[in-house]
C-alpha cells in the first residue's frame, strides 16, 4: 500500500495576492478620495469671492478629475507587471517611472480639458492663456503620478524583501527538519536493526559479503550526517548512497528485490535535496516490496528534458482509495508516514526550485506506482 495519490506543495502565493489587492483598493479609494478632498478645499479656499460658482460643478469637476487620476493609474499595472518593472533597480526604473507619469499627466489633463470645457461647457475666464494653464496642470499632474508610482514601487520593494526574508527562513527551518527527519526515519533505528540481524546471519554464512555490508552500512550513516548540512547535493552522489541502501535491502529481502536503473549520464552532476532519492526509494521498498510477498522491481529513471531534471522511481503496488475495506486507522499511519518525508522533500524542492518544482506519486498502471519529481534545470544549474 502506498501514501496517497499526490504530495501537494503548500502554496499561499493567491491568498497573498488576494490579500494584497485587498490593501490596492482600499490605497487607492483612499487616497485618491483624500486628492479629491484637497481639491475641493482649495477650488473653495481660492475661488475669488466676486466670482459665484455652482458647489455641485466643481464637485462633478473634481471628481472626475479624480476618477480619471485613479483609472490612468489602475490600468498602468497591467503593463507595469507584464514589462518586469517591479523586479528593475532604481537607477534603470527612474527615468521609465518619469516619462510614464509626464506621458499619463499629459493624457490627463487633455481628458480634463476636453470634460470641462467640451462636456460641462466651461468658458475660459482666465487671464493666462490656455497653453500656459494646461502646462501647469501638466507639470502638477505629473508630480502626482509621479509620487503614486513611487508609493507603489516602493511598497513592491519591501513586500519583494520580506517575501525573500521568509523563503530564507522557511528553507532554514525546512533543512533543520530535514535533518532530524534524515537521521528519525531516512536510516531509522527499524532500517539499522534489520540491518544489523542480516549481517549477523552474514558472518557466518559468507564473511566477505558481510564485510561489504558493513562498509555500506557505514557509507550511509555518514552521508546521512553530512549531507543534512547541505542544501543540495549531486545527483550522483545520492545514486551512490541509493545503491548502497539498496544492497543492504537486498541482503534482507534477497531475490524477491530486484532493481533497475535507466540514469542518462547528464544527469549526474545536477544538484538535488539530500536524501530525495533516498525517500523516494525507501517509500518504494517500504510499501511496493516489502507488503508484497512476491517482491518485485524497483526502477530508478533519470532524464534531462524539456527544460527540467525529470527523477521517476517505479515500484509495484496500487494507490487504494479510503473505503470501508481498507482500516481507516491503518490508512492514515501509512498516510503519515511515508506522506510526512515525501511532504518534506516536495517543500525543500518548492523552496529551493521555487514553484515549477513538484513532486507526486501516481499510479502508472493498476499494479505499477511512480513517484516522479520535477527539478527546473535553470535553477539546478543556478
Amino acid at each position: 500500500m502506498l501514501s496517497p495519490a499526490a504530495i501537494s506543495i503548500p502554496n499561499d502565493a493567491v491568498r497573498r495576492e488576494r490579500a494584497q489587492m485587498r490593501l490596492y483598493v482600499l490605497c487607492q479609494v483612499v487616497g485618491w478620495g483624500l486628492f479629491l478632498a484637497m481639491q475641493l478645499f482649495f477650488a473653495i479656499a481660492f475661488n475669488p469671492r466676486d466670482t459665484p460658482q455652482d458647489p455641485i460643478k466643481i464637485t462633478a469637476m473634481m471628481a472626475m478629475i479624480a476618477a480619471h487620476g485613479l483609472l490612468l493609474t489602475h490600468y498602468s499595472r497591467p503593463f507595469i507587471a507584464r514589462w518586469g518593472w517591479r523586479e528593475l533597480g532604481w537607477r534603470t526604473l527612474f527615468p521609465r517611472v518619469l516619462a510614464t507619469a509626464l506621458l499619463l499627466s499629459a493624457l490627463w489633463s487633455a481628458i480634463g480639458y476636453g470634460y470641462n470645457y467640451g462636456v460641462l461647457r466651461e468658458h475660459w475666464e482666465s487671464k493666462y492663456s490656455m497653453p500656459a494653464i494646461f502646462t501647469i496642470s501638466w507639470l502638477n499632474g505629473g508630480l502626482v503620478l509621479g509620487g503614486w508610482y513611487c508609493f507603489y514601487f516602493i511598497y513592491h520593494l519591501f513586500d519583494r524583501f520580506n517575501r525573500s526574508e521568509i523563503e530564507r527562513l522557511r528553507l532554514m527551518t525546512a533543512v533543520k527538519d530535514s535533518e532530524l527527519r534524515a537521521l528519525k526515519s531516512q536510516v531509522n533505528p527499524h532500517f539499522i536493526f534489520n540491518s544489523l540481524n542480516s549481517l549477523r546471519a552474514l558472518i557466518e554464512e559468507d564473511p566477505a559479503r558481510a564485510r561489504l555490508a558493513v562498509t555500506q552500512l557505514a557509507n550511509l550513516l555518514r552521508y546521512s550526517l553530512q549531507s543534512s548540512q547541505l542544501e543540495t547535493v549531486p545527483f550522483e552522489d545520492e545514486l551512490r548512497v541509493v545503491n548502497d541502501y539498496l544492497a543492504l535491502e537486498q541482503v534482507r529481502h534477497e531475490e524477491r528485490l530486484r532493481l533497475r536503473m535507466d540514469i542518462a549520464p547528464e544527469t549526474l552532476q545536477l544538484p538535488v535535496p539530500p536524501m530525495l532519492l533516498q525517500t523516494l526509494v525507501e517509500n518504494a521498498v517500504k510499501y511496493g516490496i516489502s507488503q508484497r510477498p512476491e517482491g518485485g522491481e524497483i526502477a530508478i529513471i533519470a532524464r534531462s528534458e524539456s527544460g527540467y531534471l525529470r527523477i521517476q522511481v517505479t515500484n509495484p503496488g496500487e494507490l487504494p482509495p479510503i473505503s470501508a475495506t481498507v482500516p481507516q486507522a491503518l490508512t492514515a499511519r501509512r498516510a503519515a508516514s511515508t506522506g510526512l518525508g515525501l511532504r518534506n522533500a516536495a517543500e525543500r524542492l518548492r523552496l529551493l526550485f521555487g514553484e515549477r518544482a513538484t513532486l507526486q506519486l501516481r499510479a502508472d498502471s493498476p499494479s505499477v506506482v511512480v513517484a516522479e519529481a520535477l527539478i527546473p534545470l535553470r535553477l539546478a544549474a543556478a
